[in-house]
């Protein structure tokens, strides 16, 4: 079986820790990873290494749906998080690992997000724009600097 890999480079204007709160927090992370037309429910997620996540992204025009989880393997807080991954649906086989890397720089932070093991039904392009959009929801949710009212 084929294996496919995307890999991804972002200068975000945000602090490390507002970045890493963006996979962290359930809430935050189902607004900003779907792509666009599509909406994530999570039924579990235990950030902590070897807690497991449950989600599911249900596309917003049709109504379909496709769930799934995995493992957090790696937890360096505001700096790196290793995850692994698998669809529910069996037409998608395999288990998917993505690393990303977040490093602090002179404007906010640099943010390298790699995903191997991408089933071969999945056209990598597609892959690669669905993380463009996601990045970009991520950014919008974490730059903007909104004050305590």
């Amino acid at each position: 079986m084929k294996t496919n890999s995307v890999s991804l480079h972002r200068i975000i204007q945000a602090e490390p820790e507002k970045v890493f709160r963006a996979f962290a927090d359930p809430v935050a992370h189902a607004s900003w990873l779907p792509p666009y037309g599509f909406v994530c429910s999570v039924q579990q997620m235990d950030f902590t290494v070897g807690g497991r996540f449950k989600m599911t992204f249900v596309n917003f025009s049709t109504g379909n749906g496709h769930s799934f989880g995995g493992e957090y393997l790696e937890i360096r807080e505001n700096e790196f998080i290793k995850y692994s991954d698998r669809f529910d649906d069996h037409n998608l086989p395999g288990e998917m690992t993505t690393t990303v890397s977040l490093t602090k720089v002179s404007c906010g932070t640099e943010l390298h997000i790699v995903q191997t093991g991408i089933p071969e039904l999945i056209p990598v392009e597609m892959c690669y724009l669905g993380w463009q959009e996601s990045l970009e929801k991520m950014k919008k949710l974490v730059e903007p600097q909104i004050p305590d009212a």
